[in-house]
């Protein structure tokens, strides 16, 4: 039977510890960055086995930051990947430094290490890895290629929490490694974010995120603080406050809750697609744990008599949800025209965005629910078989 009510492709998951946190800090004398991001910093790092995290707006934020503090700018390069959200990138631009993308690996659409090799240069700074759907990237032969050479390697998480490759959580080490909590990552705080990694370049990016202050507000106005303070540098407003960071520190505490029943859901749907020829389900290599912040499913065009367009408005007809992850950033306008980006420069990237779809993963969604996609998804196959 189809839905009768849409099913929305994410939502957030939110209770009553997370609602009693915040309302306890609308009824405190703080609101703004202060005790509860101080804690939720703590907090965070533990968990990731990180040595300082650095609590602020957004992933975006993060990776700007990133690059600031590690003193990236004008004439230097940054290679990254075209499968990502065009923040990934807009960052690079902010800096004044030079996008060079990498294609990616046909399995799990990140940047591919092998291909780094063949870009780097004189210019090159750093590489910014994207952890595409929560697949942790290839992070050893990464290593094999930019480190010997002093070239930093920044990663983007906003996918990545809580992945772990080799066992050990994605920002357990030194590497500036910037995640999201926007509503509709694996835990969130609205809107929002957190860089961990190396603490003297976290203290450097902590100037910058407030106006390139020498001291917060918490430390001017709490009780022992004083008034004065220095401009170092002209930064910006990039923190997180307290009213986020209440929300952050129970969905944290809950972050395991969440991603069993994210393997839940993704076992159904393995389950039910992956003997179906006309379907490719996502991957997840045997020396990672995939965070599951996306289930990009991907159609083998060639047996079905749609397009991945038409694939989607029929799933919307049945009331089912859908996104699309990524339009590779060589696409966009203004990286196409300033760099004269062809479609095919990157041909994986640009293939397998054809054939994608995102399908519903989050953990209020009930065993029902699922069931619909399922039944949705094979009814499209069914009816649209080549």
């Amino acid at each position: 039977m189809p839905r009768n009510s849409y099913l929305p492709f994410s939502a957030p998951t939110i209770g009553e510890d997370e609602i009693h946190e915040v309302v306890d800090t609308l009824r405190s004398d703080w609101l703004t960055t202060g005790p509860k991001t101080k804690l939720f910093e703590t907090e965070f790092a533990s968990f990731v086995g990180s040595p300082a995290a650095l609590a602020v707006n957004s992933c975006t934020a993060g990776l700007h930051l990133a690059l600031m503090s590690l003193g990236i700018g004008p004439g230097d390069e940054v290679i990254t990947t075209p499968m990502t959200f065009a923040a990934t990138v807009n960052v690079i631009e902010h800096v004044g430094a030079r996008p060079v993308f990498v294609d990616v690996e046909e399995d799990t659409l990140n940047i591919d290490p092998e291909k780094v090799d063949g870009v780097l240069g004189p210019r090159s700074r750093a590489v910014l890895a994207v952890h595409y759907a929560g697949h942790p990237v290839n992070l050893d032969e990464l290593y094999a290629a930019v480190k010997p050479l002093g070239i930093h390697l920044v990663q983007d998480a906003a996918h990545a929490l809580p992945a772990k490759y080799k066992g050990r959580f994605i920002g357990s080490g030194t590497d500036l490694v910037s995640f999201s909590f926007y509503a509709t990552k694996n835990m969130t705080t609205g809107e929002g974010g957190m860089l961990v990694g190396n603490p003297h370049y976290l203290e450097k990016a902590r100037v910058i995120s407030l106006h390139g202050m020498s001291r917060d507000a918490w430390r001017r106005y709490d009780k022992g603080g004083g008034w004065y303070y220095e401009v170092l540098t002209p930064g910006f407003k990039y923190n997180m406050t307290d009213i986020q960071a209440a929300l952050g520190l129970w969905q944290l505490r809950r972050l395991h809750e969440f991603q069993s029943r994210r393997r839940q859901i993704v076992k159904a749907y393995h389950a039910a697609f992956s003997a179906e020829e006309a379907l490719e389900v996502p991957v997840e290599r045997p020396d990672v744990e995939h965070a599951w912040h996306l289930y990009v499913l991907r159609l083998h065009l060639d047996r079905l008599r749609i397009d991945r367009d038409r694939f989607i408005d029929e799933l919307k007809a049945r009331n089912i949800g859908t996104s699309v992850h990524f339009i590779p950033v060589h696409l966009h306008p203004y990286y196409r025209d300033k760099y004269h980006y062809k479609p095919e420069d990157y041909p994986v990237a640009y293939e397998n965005y054809k054939r994608m779809v995102s399908l519903p993963l989050y953990p209020r969604m009930t065993d029902q629910d699922v069931a619909d996609v399922v039944e949705a998804v094979l009814d499209v196959v069914d009816r649209y078989r080549r």
